[in-house]
Parts: C-alpha cells; sequence; structure tokens
C-alpha cells in the first residue's frame, strides 16, 4: 500500500459543488452513525493496539479516537456559527498539537468514545435544522477559503468516515 491509501483510504475529500436536501440528509446520517461505528472499530483493542499507530509516522489508534471529538467540537461550533453569524471567519487549530496534548493517553477511552456520543447528539440534532438557505450560507476559513454550511457538513462526514476507515484498515491488516 502506498502512504497516499494508507493516509487517506477513502481518497481525499472532494468538496461538492451543490448539496441537495436528500444529499445533505446523508451527510447527516453519516455524523448520526459515526459514534457507533468508531466504538465498533475499536472494540476488544487491547492498550498496546490502541497504542498502534495507523500508519508509519500517523497517530495511534487512542489518538484518532482523540482527534474526532476534537475535531467534531470545532465541526458544532463553526456550524453554529455559520448559522448565526454573517460570513464568520472560523479558526484554524493545529490538530497534531492538540492530539499529542496528552489527555488522549490519560484520559480513559471510555470517556473519549462517551464524549464523541454526547457531542453527536448536539451535532446531529443542530444539523438537522439546516435548512437549504441555512446551508447556502457562507464560512470562511482562513486556509481553506470561503465555503458553504453544506460542504461542511459534507467535509465532516468525509472526515468520520475516514478516521474510522483508518482504524477499520489497521485492523485488517493486522488481522485484529
Amino acid at each position: 500500500m502506498t502512504d497516499d491509501t494508507l493516509r487517506y483510504p477513502i481518497g481525499r475529500f472532494t468538496a461538492p459543488t451543490t448539496v441537495t436536501p436528500a444529499q445533505r440528509a446523508e451527510h447527516v446520517a453519516r455524523l448520526e452513525r459515526l459514534p457507533a461505528q468508531l466504538r465498533a472499530s475499536v472494540h476488544g483493542l487491547s492498550d498496546a493496539q490502541l497504542d498502534t499507530p495507523y500508519r508509519e509516522g500517523g497517530w495511534t489508534v487512542r489518538q484518532v479516537v482523540q482527534h474526532i471529538g476534537d475535531s467534531h467540537l470545532n465541526c458544532l461550533v463553526r456550524l453554529a456559527l455559520g448559522l448565526s453569524e454573517t460570513a464568520p471567519v472560523i479558526r484554524p487549530y493545529d490538530e497534531d498539537a492538540w492530539v499529542r496534548l496528552g489527555d488522549a493517553a490519560a484520559q480513559p477511552l471510555d470517556d473519549q468514545l462517551a464524549f464523541v456520543d454526547v457531542l453527536h447528539r448536539r451535532l446531529v440534532a443542530l444539523a438537522r435544522t439546516v435548512t437549504d438557505e441555512g446551508g447556502a450560507r457562507p464560512i470562511v476559513h482562513p486556509d481553506m477559503g470561503t465555503f458553504s454550511v453544506n460542504v461542511l457538513l459534507a467535509l465532516y462526514a468525509w472526515h468520520a468516515d475516514h478516521h474510522v476507515a483508518h482504524i477499520t484498515g489497521l485492523r485488517a491488516r493486522h488481522g485484529w
């Protein structure tokens, strides 16, 4: 396998040019499925397996779980800003620095998974309120440019599947 295949097991994100209400509903459904898929992907792993990187130079499974919570917390904030402010400028953050802060190793995995569960209930509840008008609202990212609330939801639906695939791919390669 190439490093790019290991890094992007479902391919790189491609922003949709248009999003229909049915597509938006599917993005929200994918976000809703994430907590159960994440739990299933790590079920039965030992501490040694949880501390295994999904690829050379990549994060450990434990860090991937932590990152999903960190990232999707930012998604909730970005979604709320996009729906409540006019073209808000959202703040980027150093994902690698966040995942290496130390709480990923110190916090029990069950707590990290519980955080994702609760976070996604709130995220999905808000995402379900997005109308066509709300979905078209712009969000400005200093590095990624301007994109819509609809694209934000598509991005994080991809992000959810992307990181679960990191874990399930690692398990498949190792026969776990």
